[in-house]
């Protein structure tokens, strides 16, 4: 991180709790020596907690919010009853540029219509969306949307293109990321009307990028395009999908390694092998979904995460934060040609 930025941070979202968060901060204080941190919580629960910590407070400001969202409030409820809750006041210190990012474990309709509320949505585009760095056989690759719209149509699509695309570009440098839609087939007539609509358009853009075409769910861990495009709906089940199966391997790997004498003996010749494939699998290292598309940063990290988890989701933002993602994306759209979308997009 090159220049000192403030990160806003909900304490009291999440499954584990502040003490989860604070642990997180300790290690993003080490790690980002030029960031700041707004921790929005119930005080009375978050000093005794820096008992042990206070040389973190020079970098630390505790902001008292004395209620929070739970998980199963619906995001109605708290958009009328919310402005006192953590979650809340993080993106509130967004809003009011106090902080360049904000990061939250809490519940994930909840945050995302506190954003849209407060920030707002990029002019232009009509829905955010929900991003997420996906490990694969080549690296990384970011796929989105994770879950913010169940449907979507063309013009969407051609939108999240294009924030995936600026993404890949800030975050992880690449001058022009190849682009895919997920579909059912990589033939061109199959699929329905939104993303054969999509294609079309994103094929006659003038975007600093390389359109792929269609891709099918193996593509994802292959790796074979830098990004990929897909409804919420799609996209939060291959995201949910991969996980399971991850949590999966990992358990036939152990249970394999410790069923018999002969195994364990393996498992301590192939120990390196094992803990280098360990952290591949590990969805902490890349936790951390990205909300684009709003007038301000912020990411949703997963609830039930520990935290080397929250850790990873702080990294998220800060590298956010400092790229200038959203600067691209309005730049990037820019370009896209008024006959190049779709013609639902125009009507």
């Amino acid at each position: 991180m090159a220049r000192e930025l403030t990160v806003s941070v909900d304490a009291m979202g999440g499954d584990a709790g502040p003490g989860v968060v604070v642990a997180a901060l300790a290690r993003s204080v080490l790690r980002h020596p030029a960031a700041k941190f707004l921790l929005h919580g119930d005080e009375n629960v978050l000093k005794p907690l820096f008992a042990k910590r206070a040389k973190m407070l020079e970098r630390v400001e505790i902001r008292h919010a004395p209620e929070q969202v739970k998980m199963e409030d619906k995001p109605s409820l708290v958009l009328r009853r919310g402005r006192n809750t953590s979650m809340w006041r993080a993106i509130e210190a967004v809003k009011a540029k106090e902080a360049e990012v904000a990061v939250s474990a809490g519940n994930t309709g909840a945050l995302m219509a506190m954003s849209m509320f407060q920030l707002g949505v990029l002019e232009g585009l009509s829905r955010p969306a929900i991003a997420a760095l996906w490990p694969t056989k080549r690296g990384q690759s970011v796929v989105l949307d994770v879950g913010a719209n169940v449907s979507s149509d063309a013009d969407q699509l051609v939108d999240f293109a294009v924030m995936g695309e600026a993404f890949a570009r800030a975050v992880l440098g690449l001058e022009r990321p190849s682009v895919g839609i997920l579909n059912v087939g990589s033939e061109d007539m199959k699929g329905h009307d939104a993303v054969k609509s999509a294609a079309q358009a994103l094929r006659g853009a003038t975007l600093p990028i390389e359109f792929h075409g269609f891709v099918e769910g193996d593509d994802i861990a292959l790796g074979t395009v830098d990004v990929v495009v897909t409804d919420g709906f799609s996209g939060n089940i291959a995201l949910k999908t991969a996980e399971g199966t991850a949590k999966l391997v990992v358990g036939f790997l152990r249970a394999a390694l410790t069923r018999s004498l002969l195994g364990r003996i393996g498992g301590l010749f192939a120990a390196g092998a094992l803990k280098a494939l360990k952290r591949k699998l590990d969805p902490r290292a890349s936790n951390g979904g990205i909300f684009l598309g709003l007038n301000g940063i912020v990411v949703k990290s997963h609830g039930g995460t520990d935290a080397l988890g929250f850790a990873s989701a702080l990294d998220m933002a800060i590298d956010m934060a400092d790229a200038g993602v959203i600067q691209r994306i309005v730049a990037d759209r820019a370009h896209l040609a008024p006959q190049a979308l779709p013609e639902a997009a125009a009507s």
